[in-house]
């Protein structure tokens, strides 16, 4: 390890062009000159590769390519000093510090260890103003074999034991859905732990399910970041921890600020801890131990309760859809009298034209069934979890029951919203007395579930019900009346809100209102199911148009932003409005007004064909589950094709009127011949 770097691999104040695979070439070619690789253009090759996968710019005007490859003899860190700096894809600007680290096929995971140890070094300040004022390669040489503990010195000591034991942040993140910022908020703050040398370890509270961090591991960590738009389950966990709490895009758009954050407060000795109050109550703080505004307390117990009821509709109504393909479209007519009276040994003998013989009648009437009964609870659903998000386990109950009230009463979604804030407000409440010692065993699983459910279902009944009801039945008219020019607008309005704030509390609005409506969808009365399709075609045309965007002009985005072009083809097509984040970040004055207008359009389109969708997502993956899937299609790629001119449009005339954003510090550099490697 002595003679990993030497001063003939160190290049100072030298003008290598503009473009970073010119400057990793340089590199490769100085390792190649000492005999440490048996081929420059096959290291070059794979560094660029690594390169155009994710950019190696680190923040401070820092890169770090690297490339484990067989064309490399020996291990090997190269240097060079830029005069100009190179792009290499940090927020803050080009590089003019360029470490590239070159090791053997078969060096297992010695690399990483080398990248992660040089990374820490390069976060301190007086070590990164101690490389630009070296004057001569040897003092370059010296300084990193001391960062990197190849001296027997005090220094080398101090820096392995840091190495060896690195700072360690745990990161919890959770939207409402649970689908994809839960899950790219987690992977940013991943990726931002390993660029600063942070070790941080992610627990995703998501969709498909929960793997809690070890306690162990919690114990260990100095502070946790709650990247989050729901409550955190068992937030207990982490009482006595240093943390911060942001909202979930937060750890997309700022991971390495929200990780400093943390530590900061770990190293503050007044800072933010978690105390068992606020675990067990997450309404009494939010950002950064502070005291919560009204309307985030409302935003974060709403959303709460839609994350829990989304898993209700999206299973039952694709397993209605379902049983709709197989028993036809009247199975409701016939679907319990199926399923009550017949099974696989006695097919039923009356069921609808359009069955697939007497094996779809029964294999439709028990997936429709299923679904019915799922649907059934998302009313329920949806009050007890708001209920929870309010006052924790003890407002469940209450909010469940004031939701089957709410149901039967006929106060719909609505009534579900304020039955579930009235529950768990109440729950909440009762729960903040003082009981005798004797009485508090009881209070959480006796008395508040049953003075919560007595109150607040008794007001529905008695005082809130028929009122509700009354404003549900004619805004379901309403709705049901509309067409035409009407039913566009309404199209045009819901489309606007899909694109505007991509996954954020517009996009949930406009989906929750799509999503509750659904099961009052029928053959006779449609328009509920028309809300739903419009609602997942605008939701797709975001990501799709920048996809289609970086496809037509890909020497306009950065290569970062074509690598997540290429995966916005899927997540478009799975309705994953979330895809079209990473370019509404770096660019949103042009990428958000371009994503509503063609997403508007798509949604008036969908309205005014009339096309239907009995499925809440899943995009063209649930095709069986929409009516005129051609207009459906034909919508999504008219908005697709109107927003991605007009993002080209808005990038190209800008860049010719001379005012570039900071995202467009130069044109992207030539595809290589590896261009088509993807993240993985």
């Amino acid at each position: 390890m002595t003679s990993l770097i030497t001063t003939e691999l160190v290049i100072l104040d030298a003008d290598q062009g503009t473009e970073s695979s010119a400057v990793i070439r340089a590199l490769a070619a100085a390792i190649a000159e000492q005999g440490r690789a048996n081929s420059a253009d096959g290291l070059a090759a794979a560094a660029i590769a690594r390169e155009e996968k994710t950019p190696t710019g680190v923040p401070g005007g820092i890169a770090i390519p690297h490339a484990r490859t067989e064309a490399v003899t020996e291990p090997s860190l190269a240097m060079a000093r830029l005069n100009p700096p190179v792009d290499f894809g940090a927020k803050d600007g080009p590089a003019d510090l360029v470490f590239m680290i070159a090791a053997p096929e078969g060096a297992g995971k010695d690399h990483l260890k080398l990248l992660s140890t040089l990374a820490r070094s390069l976060v301190k300040k007086d070590f990164v103003a101690s490389l630009r004022a070296a004057a001569t390669a040897q003092e370059i040489v010296d300084l990193v074999e001391t960062a990197l503990g190849m001296r027997e010195t005090p220094e080398e000591q101090t820096t392995t034991t840091e190495a060896d034991h690195p700072r360690r942040v745990i990161a919890v993140t959770a939207c409402p859905t649970g689908i994809a910022h839960t899950y790219m908020a987690a992977d940013a703050l991943a990726q931002a732990g390993s660029e600063m040398g942070i070790d941080v370890v992610t627990e995703t509270q998501g969709s498909s399910g929960t793997t809690p961090i070890d306690q162990s591991v919690i114990d260990a960590a100095d502070a946790v970041v709650f990247a989050v738009d729901v409550d955190v389950r068992d937030k207990a966990r982490f009482a006595g921890k240093p943390y911060v709490q942001a909202p979930v895009k937060a750890g997309i758009d700022d991971p390495q600020g929200l990780v400093r954050k943390a530590l900061a407060e770990a190293d503050a000795p007044n800072g933010h801890r978690l105390t068992t109050a606020h675990a067990a109550d997450d309404s009494a703080d939010a950002q950064s131990g502070s005291r919560e505004s009204v309307g985030a307390h409302l935003k974060r117990v709403l959303l709460t309760g839609v994350s829990y009821m989304i898993p209700f509709v999206a299973a039952g109504g694709l397993l209605m859809a379902l049983g709709f393909l197989l028993g036809g479209f009247d199975i409701p007519d016939y679907a319990e009298d199926i399923v009550l009276g017949n099974s696989l040994w006695n097919l039923p003998t009356e069921y609808g034209d359009l069955a697939l013989g007497p094996v779809g009648a029964y294999l439709g009437a028990v997936a429709f069934q299923i679904g019915n009964l799922s649907m059934s609870f998302l009313v329920a659903a949806l009050a007890g979890y708001i209920a929870y998000g309010i006052a924790d386990r003890p407002g469940i109950a209450p909010g469940f029951t004031v939701g089957a009230v709410a149901v039967l009463m006929g106060a719909g979604f609505i009534g579900g919203i304020i039955g579930g804030l009235l529950a768990g407000y109440i729950a909440h409440w009762i729960g903040s007395f003082a009981a005798p010692r004797w009485l508090r065993g009881l209070m959480p699983v006796v008395i508040i579930p049953l003075v919560a459910s007595l109150v607040s279902s008794g007001l529905m009944f008695m005082v809130l019900g028929g009122p509700i009801s009354a404003l549900t039945t004619g805004l379901d008219s309403w709705l049901s009346s509309m067409t035409g020019t009407a039913a566009v607008v309404l199209g045009l309005i819901l489309g606007a809100m899909m694109a505007v704030d991509l996954g954020g509390p517009v996009n949930k609005v406009a989906y929750s209102f799509a999503v509750a409506g659904l099961a009052a969808g029928s053959v006779d009365n449609p328009v509920p199911w028309e809300i739903m399709a419009t609602v997942m075609a605008a939701g797709m045309v975001p990501p799709l148009a920048m996809a289609l965007a970086t496809a037509v002009r890909p020497r306009i985005f950065s290569q970062a932003e074509k690598e997540n072009g290429k995966a916005a083809w899927l997540l478009g097509a799975a309705f994953i409005s979330e895809g079209a984040i990473p370019f509404a970040a770096s660019d949103p004055l042009r990428v958000i007004p371009a994503s509503v207008v063609g997403a508007g359009v798509t949604g008036g389109m969908t309205m005014a064909f009339s096309v239907t969708s009995q499925a809440p997502h899943g995009g063209v993956f649930v095709f069986f589950a929409i009516d005129s899937f051609l207009l459906f299609l034909v919508s999504i790629v008219v908005g697709t094709i109107i927003s991605a001119v007009l993002v080209l449009a808005l990038k190209i005339l800008v860049r010719r009127g001379g005012a570039s954003g900071p995202d467009e510090a130069k044109p992207a550099e030539p595809v290589s011949s590896n261009a088509d490697a993807t993240r993985v």
